[in-house]
């Protein structure tokens, strides 16, 4: 894919603890096709063995690879953390990595040739393979699969869009190891906000961009995103309470947000009042024992039933029941 001239990328890999996938992740860095990039390694107060592995990469590539940490080695969660990153990072386009994720070796080289071809995207994402056959158990190799993206693949989303299919629910969303943004982006909208130390931060981050600026959605696949029993977002949602009080944080917080930015879009505070009606009502006792049940089904669905077909009974039926 021709490149008119390669901008800097700034690759921004945060990580707690997480010397069992990081080797990998920073693997697939390396393995890209496009060659202008930084790694930036931000260390949120590991006490593993990641600390001495990232701090070796940069050691062994001190051009290419620099070690972060926040004083006195303190764990300040993954908003701030990101956002270190971002404060350090020098490229013209910054990109995300989490420790446990990995890049297919075309990720920045088309990323960054759909950043050129449309100046007015404020950021670039694409189809993300939720990821569980990495562990090689012959009952996870079937379980791979993809989200609806919920627009027109290949296509410059005009705002706020795909902050409306965020709160209708059933649509991918931005993922932060799938994205590529203009620096100044950040210096416009802001960067993560810092309450969600856990999870959501990546949400709030993507609502500003979404709510603000054109985004381009491709139909290319660049990421796989690992599922695995460790990582935050798989510990916050399968503790229900937890989850729904993150969740609720979270509306809490783009109310607050809508209203500072003067937004009296009507469809969107519907949207958003309906979304929150929806969740209550899932998180009900008898509506998690219903949800119990079709995850059930859900789970046997993807070891017998073709993607196609799951894929067409999820944005038909699935997303309908689960809203």
């Amino acid at each position: 894919m021709a490149v008119h001239h390669s901008p800097l990328v700034s690759v921004i890999m945060i990580f707690l603890n997480g010397e069992e996938f990081i080797q990998e992740a920073i693997a697939s860095v390396f393995a890209q096709t496009y060659e202008n990039w930084e790694l930036l390694l931000v260390d949120d107060g590991s006490t593993d063995n990641s600390t001495a592995i990232a701090q070796q990469y940069a050691q062994q590539h001190p051009d290419k690879v620099r070690y972060l940490e926040h004083e006195q080695h303190q764990n300040l969660g993954t908003g701030r953390s990101r956002n270190y990153g971002v404060e350090q990072a020098q490229g013209q386009y910054i990109t995300f990595l989490d420790a446990d994720d990995v890049w297919l070796p075309h990720k920045l080289e088309q990323q960054v040739a759909i950043m050129q071809a449309h100046p007015e995207a404020a950021m670039v994402y694409g189809r993300v393979q939720c990821w569980y056959s990495w562990t090689g158990k012959p009952e996870d190799q079937q379980r791979d699969w993809f989200f609806e993206l919920g627009v027109l693949p290949d296509t410059l989303i005009q705002p706020p869009q795909l902050l409306i299919n965020l709160l209708n629910g059933g649509y991918q969303e931005p993922y932060p190891s799938n994205v590529i943004i203009r620096s100044e982006v950040f210096t416009q909208f802001g960067c993560f906000d810092e309450q969600f130390r856990s999870y959501g931060e990546d949400k709030t981050f993507f609502t500003k961009v979404e709510l603000h600026a054109p985004v381009f959605v491709s139909g290319q696949q660049w990421i796989k995103y690992r599922r695995h029993s460790k990582s935050c977002c798989y510990v916050t949602e399968k503790d229900k309470s937890l989850f729904g009080a993150r969740m609720q944080d979270f509306y809490a917080w783009l109310e607050s947000y809508l209203i500072t930015q003067n937004k009296q879009d009507s469809n969107i505070w519907q949207t958003l009042q309906t979304a929150k009606l929806k969740f209550n009502r899932r998180y009900s006792k008898l509506y998690g024992i219903w949800t119990a049940v079709l995850d059930a089904l859900m789970v046997q669905s993807r070891r017998f039933l073709p993607n196609a077909l799951r894929h067409w009974l999820w944005l038909h039926f699935g997303s309908k029941i689960y809203g």
